[in-house]
């Protein structure tokens, strides 16, 4: 009879791979969702409403919370304080997925928002937007796999990767903020 050798055990890794395969096809689903949502689909109510409207401020203000609780996280975890790093990235899960849920909400009823403004702010703009839009699209695998591996407490691997995350999620969330700043405020002609 053979004896158990952890060394070659390799079930965890069969694990681990499907965990990232699955976060792949979530993030490809959620992905290709909101590219459908807001480029391809009309808003139901264009007009929008009183809750309607305030969703982009609220919207605003989550990503707001979300840059606080990152940065907070963050300096928790470089004084090794590992509880309250964990409930303040938590929260900036939290904040996040209810920023999700605005923003799918918003993008329902309104659909896209124009930016009409002509001269260097529109260009300042649209590299602003673009720049966060693409590093959304990547956020939302990076997240969920820091995510992945605290929870399985992988946290060597988890270091590697939240170094990758933590810019970049923050970087989406500032930016959230701004191109809210630039639609509410320099929006005109």
């Amino acid at each position: 009879m053979d004896s158990y050798n952890p060394d070659t055990d390799n079930s965890k890794d069969v694990s681990d791979k499907n965990a990232f395969a699955l976060i792949i096809i979530l993030s490809l689903a959620i992905l290709s969702f909101l590219i459908w949502l807001i480029y391809f689909k009309a808003g139901a109510n264009p007009e929008g409403g009183t809750w309607i409207n305030a969703l982009p401020a609220m919207n605003a203000f989550l990503n707001t919370l979300t840059s606080f609780f990152l940065v907070i996280g963050y300096t928790l975890i470089k004084r090794n304080n590992i509880q309250w790093h964990k409930r303040a990235m938590y929260a900036a899960t939290f904040t996040s997925a209810l920023f999700l849920v605005g923003y799918i909400s918003y993008h329902h009823f309104h659909g896209d928002s124009k930016f009409v403004a002509i001269g260097p702010i529109r260009t300042i703009y649209f590299s602003i937007l673009i720049s966060h839009i693409l590093l959304s699209a990547i956020q939302v695998p990076l997240i969920l796999s820091t995510l992945y591996l605290a929870l399985t407490k992988k946290f060597v691997k988890h270091k590697k990767i939240a170094k990758i995350t933590f810019p970049i999620w923050l970087y989406v969330s500032i930016t959230g903020v701004v191109v809210f700043i630039f639609l509410k405020f320099f929006n005109h002609q």
